[in-house]
């Protein structure tokens, strides 16, 4: 007998299969569209962000403090837009990556140029959202200043994107019209793909967007931060540990008021002065925001006692080391604002010390990094 052959037979998996017909100019379009839109959300709270933390000198006393909301919405806005863009983008390199391997690599010098700015463009988007992502979690595993990196990367971002769009102006608008499709079998394929990449947008966003907005605070499964937790039903950003800031620092503390008329105070005198509740949200740079009763000294009280002039800069200096949020510089729209606090205590109870006890700033429409804690001077600047 001749030897027998044994072959093991493996069933057959079904393996998924990329068509290709989705990786054209019309897909491309289409989910090009929605994703310019949301960069361009990004990029416009973004830069209100970044001028609303450090005004420019002329700016600096004309900011407004309202609405009380206001930087609520744009940073919560900022963080959303920016985690929705990425399903967005890498759907956006799913359609056009065939176009990697077309040869010749290079047709001319102005195509070598328009690929150029393409990479430019893709490696701008990529680095922006993953490191603003990371920022979320306050988690900096890269050497350089993360901030002004960010706003760099925003600018080359818009920049590469709108010279993108002027480049494939003729090809965006011949595909901007759903009439234009193709191929009729497409329209099946290219509505399930939209369909499930808008799920995918929609399901990261409501995971996420619950940090800053309270109808989603109970589905936001993704969001480093949830709204109630921390101490006195609050988040904290920097415990005071971290900031440096030990018991044996704050024993004696007092709050020093330097103007024209200046003076001191210690926690009891402060507290012996007519207190006033607000109700104001803590909105913080990572995303994250919410409402919280505050009690205090309205600042522009302690402002007239040491008799600064009405349209005066404050620089607030916190008991902080280290950091690039120990010193602030609060412009005058803020600091004679009646809800404007130096808060001494928070849903009811005396400021615990990661909430910056003894005494921390609260003010409408403001960064939260810019809350200063454990506030231990008041200058007001000439």
């Amino acid at each position: 007998m001749g030897a027998m052959r044994f072959r093991t037979v493996l069933p057959r998996l079904p393996v998924p299969v990329l068509r290709g017909r989705l990786h054209d100019a019309r897909t491309a379009t289409v989910v090009g569209r929605a994703l310019g839109a949301v960069l361009a959300v990004c990029f416009v709270t973004g830069v209100i962000s970044h001028y609303l933390q450090q005004p420019p000198g002329w700016a600096a006393n004309v900011l407004p403090s309202r609405p009380v909301w206001g930087y609520r919405l744009t940073q919560g806005l900022h963080v959303a837009s920016g985690i929705a863009a990425i399903p967005l983008v890498l759907a956006k390199l799913w359609t056009v990556y065939p176009r990697l391997f077309v040869r010749p690599v290079v047709r001319s010098v102005l195509h070598a140029l328009e690929r150029l700015s393409i990479a430019v463009l893709v490696a701008a988007v990529l680095l922006e959202l993953f490191t603003g992502l990371l920022d979320t979690a306050e988690w900096y595993p890269w050497p350089f200043p993360f901030r002004q990196v960010h706003w760099a990367l925003a600018w080359v971002v818009t920049g590469s994107l709108l010279l993108h769009i002027a480049v494939k102006a003729p090809v965006i608008a011949a595909n901007w019209r759903r009439a234009v499709t193709v191929n009729a079998l497409d329209g099946p394929d290219r509505r399930s793909f939209l369909v499930g990449l808008g799920a995918a947008v929609g399901a990261v966003t409501l995971a996420t967007v619950g940090q800053s907005f309270g109808p989603f605070k109970n589905v936001d499964l993704l969001a480093p931060r949830h709204p109630n937790h921390g101490p006195q039903g609050l988040p904290v950003r920097q415990t005071a540990a971290q900031a440096g800031v030990t018991r044996e620092r704050l024993a004696g503390w007092r709050l020093r008021v330097l103007g024209p008329e200046p003076y001191e105070l210690s926690l009891p005198q402060l507290r012996s002065l007519e207190q006033h509740s607000v109700v104001l949200p803590i909105a913080c740079v990572e995303g994250w925001s919410k409402d919280a009763h505050w009690t205090g000294v309205r600042l522009r009280d302690l402002l007239d006692r040491a008799g600064a002039p009405h349209g005066a800069r404050i620089r607030v200096v916190s008991l902080e080391r280290g950091g690039n949020y120990g010193v602030s510089v609060m412009g005058a729209s803020y600091a004679r604002d009646p809800l404007t606090l130096l808060a001494l205590a928070l849903n009811g109870a005396p400021l615990t010390p990661d909430h910056g006890a003894p005494a921390r700033i609260i003010a409408p429409d403001r960064p939260g990094v810019l809350q200063t804690k454990w506030v231990t001077l008041l200058e007001v600047l000439p």
